[in-house]
């Protein structure tokens, strides 16, 4: 008889920020930018409406919000993409190994069969992956993938990749690590749905342990979703000065339209009440109303996204898995949901259940 796969189980997650809380500061400075009456106004306003009040970076914001303390954002000087790169590189190992401690590797790194990487804000090589294999003594027979550039979505795929390799391969001990460093790619502009990355990004870190271990969260199944239509809507693309994001003001209005049909797939089958946990990513106040609204949830079944949004912003990949660690804890035989959104646009969802 063939013998049934175990499940793959999200053990631990530990999660870090950068010491720099700069919300206020980045809303001033970027309200700097902005020259035209009309839109200065409509700024304001969606900074009222924004429902975050911490966001944190490896930059330091100037007491007067003039821009940074080292001077790589000014009101009249932005960097290009290698200084962009270079300061990725330069900070991105500190925060892993926050977020690792916290996730209690250092007993653990011995045993760790793979190493995922997801990121969509640097790239150098050797990278990251190779600086946690140094510093924590993980062997170097390691199997390691990276998931880039896919957005804030990105969490879901490499959940997606370690439940794959844990199934196929019990013994195996994943480390899933998303760092993203999104302060770093800031752009001057007087263009409302460029302005909004000084009001939503952020810097975070999440490293997880997956393994067979009937331990956390069980990672019950996956479901991907493409909306062509609306490829434009969210674009990440790497220019001479440093990533431009488009995010448009449509997202919310798109993805509340295109849920309904997709939701018996996310879903496996089941309603909406046979879910306890929603793990959305809080990719700003108005994408977590639309899914509210597209699944027909009850208001308060978003409460631990929002409350991350509110503490946290949008750390891209990142954000999700702060969403996730918050379950953890939650009563066994929960069943839960995580739904993350990115460039397409395009959703990944998974869902789970608290073992």
């Amino acid at each position: 008889m063939r013998q049934i796969p175990r499940p793959a189980h999200i053990n631990r997650i530990g999660t870090a920020v950068p010491r720099h809380e700069v919300h206020d500061a980045f809303r001033i400075f970027a309200g700097r930018q902005i020259t035209e009456p009309r839109t200065r106004t409509a700024f304001a306003r969606l900074a009222e409406r924004s429902h975050i009040a911490r966001r944190h970076s490896v930059l330091e914001a100037n007491a007067d919000a003039s821009g940074t303390t080292d001077e790589f954002y000014r009101v009249d000087r932005f960097p290009g993409t290698a200084e962009r790169m270079a300061r990725y590189e330069a900070e991105a190992p500190a925060l892993a190994e926050a977020a690792c401690d916290a996730m209690g590797l250092g007993d653990e790194a011995p045993r760790i069969t793979h190493l995922i990487l997801a990121t969509c804000t640097g790239f150098v090589a050797p990278g990251l992956d190779h600086h946690l294999i140094r510093r924590y003594g993980i062997p170097g027979s390691v199997e390691r993938s990276v998931v880039g550039f896919m957005g804030c979505q990105a969490a879901i795929n490499a959940l997606k990749l370690a439940h794959h390799i844990v199934r196929g391969t019990p013994a195996a001990r994943v480390l899933v690590v998303n760092l993203e460093l999104c302060t770093l790619h800031l752009q001057p502009s007087t263009e409302i749905e460029q302005l909004l990355c000084f009001l939503l990004f952020a810097d975070g870190c999440a490293a997880t342990l997956v393994t067979a271990d009937p331990v956390g969260l069980a990672m019950e199944g996956f479901h991907a979703a493409l909306i062509p239509e609306a490829a434009d809507q969210i674009t990440w693309r790497i220019g001479d000065g440093g990533f431009d994001m488009t995010l448009s003001g449509f997202v919310p209005l798109t993805l509340a339209r295109a849920l309904p049909a997709e939701a018996s797939a996310i879903l496996g089958g089941a309603g909406t009440g046979d879910f306890d946990l929603w793990a959305v990513h809080p990719g700003g106040r108005s994408v977590l109303d639309a899914v509210v609204h597209g699944l027909d949830l009850p208001e308060n079944a978003l409460d631990t996204s929002r409350a991350v949004l509110r503490d946290y912003g949008n750390m891209s990949s990142a954000t999700v898995m702060f969403v996730l660690a918050r379950m953890l804890a939650a009563p066994s035989g929960q069943r839960g949901c995580a739904l993350a959104f990115g460039p397409g646009l395009s959703a990944e969802t998974m869902r789970f259940r608290v073992a």
